[in-house]
């Protein structure tokens, strides 16, 4: 028989830090979100590699996606339940090299892997935060990640880099801090989400909040198996199907059942929804429901227009950064039309930009996994960069 499923897959004060350093911030006086609300006692949990130069002009900032964390890249074992998500770009001699650079990933504010979210304690009652959790947005995100360049003596970052969200939060660096990115290279990502991004957030937020055990937010009281999984898992089913391509699918799984089919049953599986069955159990056992929502909102919050007169002014903001866009031609969750208009908005108004569009059938997780196209890309541009116009 299995373990139950834990009510959430946050990490714990208490559980196996793995490679996780940690940075409190905000003690003597709260964080102003974007939104109106406030945090105190802000954590980040960050994890580096490679070795920072005497001016620090070597750091690599690596900003994570949706249910990422800061283990960019390593084994698995004790504090990491998966080896790193950008284990093919990041490490000695690859795209990112960590024998040249100095590498940083932070979890980011509201996630559930150190960094304080609605899983962490709240200063205040001692008890989780669930349902009083702040709305927060990737420019709060990125505004904790200043404070954390600040620690670690890092004035400005050779690069910005990440991918879907993580593409958001280089974007929202090179316009908020437009002096501390030295170059720029957002991947499958946009300027402000879309209707049918935000769309299909909502849809996975809804199957959340209809889960009975998530109890409004409030279920980290609840005994194991007792938790919003159900919720949680087809939130994940859902998003799942986004970052893949219909081809991969079909490829992959065409019409095969997976339980027998010799007489038709309600439900009868086929193999593609045993596949979403397995993704979204592996998500349960390592984040948590809330964090799940309410980064979910962050996204669909993007727009690096609001409060600064759109994205044309905004954009304006990055200077002479140059940046690298990247695209996937199979993304069906950013298409590559997104990509290309922040290159055209770039190069409008004299911002050294190019667009390198990744081939790949895999869909928008084409950028986790044909690390080898991704990587090429990046070391191609570092070079570049570091020869100087």
């Amino acid at each position: 028989m299995r373990d139950p499923l834990p009510v959430t897959g946050a990490w714990r004060p208490g559980d196996p830090p793995g490679r996780r350093q940690f940075l409190t911030i905000a003690t003597q006086r709260p964080i102003a979100l974007e939104g109106g609300g406030q945090l105190r006692d802000v954590t980040i949990a960050y994890e580096t590699w490679g070795d920072l130069d005497a001016d620090a002009g070597n750091a690599i900032l690596v900003c994570h996606a949706w249910t990422g964390d800061s283990h960019a890249t390593g084994q698995s074992g004790r504090g990491h339940p998966t080896s790193g998500w950008w284990e093919g770009v990041v490490g000695p001699g690859r795209g990112i090299d960590t024998e040249h650079f100095f590498v940083v990933c932070a979890n980011v504010l509201g996630g559930c892997q150190g960094s304080t979210g609605p899983s962490s304690l709240d200063p205040a009652t001692g008890r989780p935060y669930g349902s009083r959790f702040p709305v927060v947005t990737v420019r709060d995100m990125v505004r904790v990640q200043a404070a954390l360049a600040d620690h670690l003596g890092i004035r400005s970052w050779f690069s910005v880099t990440g991918g879907s969200m993580g593409g958001m939060q280089a974007l929202e660096w090179a316009i908020t801090y437009p002096g501390r990115v030295r170059s720029l290279v957002p991947i499958a990502s946009g300027l402000a989400h879309s209707a049918q991004q935000i769309a299909w957030g909502a849809i996975g937020r809804r199957a959340v909040t209809l889960d009975p055990k998530w109890r409004g937010g409030d279920y980290y009281d609840a005994e194991p198996g007792e938790g919003p999984h159900a919720g949680l898992a087809v939130a994940r089913q859902i998003a799942q199907i986004t970052f893949r391509s219909d081809g991969v699918f079909t490829d992959r799984f065409g019409r095969q059942m997976a339980d027998r089919d010799d007489t038709f049953e309600l439900w009868q599986r086929f193999e593609v929804e045993r596949y979403l069955e397995y993704h979204g159990e592996k998500l349960v056992r390592r984040f948590d429901a809330n964090s799940y929502l309410w980064i979910s909102k962050a996204m669909d919050l993007h727009d690096v227009g609001r409060g600064r007169g759109g994205p044309e002014r905004a954009v304006a903001r990055i200077g002479a950064v140059p940046t690298l866009v990247v695209g996937i031609w199979s993304d069906v969750l950013y298409p590559a039309y997104q990509q290309r208009h922040i290159v055209d908005l770039l190069s409008t108004q004299g911002t050294p930009a190019e667009y390198v569009e990744i081939d790949s059938p895999d869909g928008h997780d084409a950028f986790l996994i044909d690390t080898e196209q991704v990587g090429a890309a990046l070391a191609t541009f570092f070079e570049r960069v570091e020869k100087g116009p």
